[in-house]
């Protein structure tokens, strides 16, 4: 029977809050821990990526990221970046409440959300990627 490599960190945010990180090697995934509790919801914002969060509160419970070692990786042009799914068929209190969540400390944190507008009549696209910081002291 072969042992689990999970590498587990502790980081403390601006404002105080303890965050969990639990990086599996052979799963190439991370799993960050901000609050403890029963998620009520879970949403994949785009292919590597798994919000939970609790609808009653608001408040993000974990988010997982797929092939971590893949979006960590800068590329010449920059971070590795990624278009989040379309949250449009979402009824309009749950979108707002995880464009809020992601948006916003502690994910924020992690996840960086930016919006590219096409020249034609597309709608804006939001495109994100994984903020490689020095809090995180992971090595893929």
């Amino acid at each position: 029977m072969s042992e689990l490599r999970i590498q587990q960190y502790q980081i403390i945010t601006e404002e105080g809050q303890t965050v969990q990180l639990e990086y599996d090697q052979d799963g190439d995934m991370l799993e960050i821990f901000f609050e403890e509790g029963p998620a009520s919801n879970a949403i994949e914002l785009a292919d590597p990526l798994i919000l939970r969060f609790d609808k009653e509160t608001g408040k993000a419970l974990s988010l997982s990221i797929l092939t971590f070692s893949q979006l960590i990786h800068v590329t010449e042009l920059g971070p590795r970046s990624f278009q989040l799914y379309d949250f449009g068929s979402l009824p309009n209190s749950l979108r707002e409440m995880v464009v809020k969540i992601i948006t916003t400390p502690p994910v924020s944190y992690f996840l960086k959300v930016v919006v590219y507008y096409p020249k034609t009549k597309q709608p804006p696209i939001p495109i994100s990627y994984i903020e490689r910081s020095t809090a995180l002291p992971l090595t893929a």
